[in-house]
């Protein structure tokens, strides 16, 4: 199994919102037996609790149910566990690569918009999705494209990935 996990601030926006995206894209390009999507935080300021009602109102206007979420801290054991950590800022960038036991968990660190063929390849400043927490719907909106312009080249990268372990 390809674990992908996705990695925000508090777990409540961001990284919920591309872990129910990429875990339905998944799904739809067959290969929800092969992989899976989880997500976390850096922090564990909203621990337990569910998603941002803005995030779960756009996710429900695209037909995915986000109740199931609950908050949590990502865990320095995962990086064991996990084959693609995606974060979502730099940041998250940063403090995950910063918290990473050795070189090999520092690779799979990855932003989730160096998929997007749009900012593929930039610095990872130029590559981060602004918490919308702050804001209003329009910035959750936001969020949305911006995770989903990435989603097909994650899926093409998990298919690459577990086509050349077979």
């Amino acid at each position: 199994m390809f674990r992908i996990i996705t990695v925000c601030t508090g777990n409540i926006c961001r990284s919920p919102m591309a872990e129910l995206m990429l875990t339905r894209a998944l799904a739809d390009a067959g290969l929800d037996d092969v992989a899976t999507v989880d997500s976390a935080g850096t922090t564990d300021y909203e621990a337990g609790r569910p998603i941002d009602d803005r995030a779960s109102r756009k996710l429900a206007s695209q037909g995915i149910s986000s109740s199931a979420h609950r908050a949590r801290r990502f865990e320095e054991s995962w990086f064991g566990e996990r084959d693609l950590i995606l974060a979502l800022n730099d940041d998250h960038y940063k403090e995950l690569r910063a918290l990473a036991p050795d070189g090999e968990s520092r690779n799979k660190v990855r932003m989730l918009r160096d998929f997007d063929p749009d900012v593929a390849g930039e610095a990872p400043e130029k590559q981060g999705i602004t918490d919308p927490w702050y804001g209003d719907e329009a910035g959750f909106d936001d969020s949305w494209e911006l995770i989903e312009a990435a989603i097909p080249g994650i899926v093409e990268h998990v298919r690459q990935t577990v086509d050349d372990h077979r």
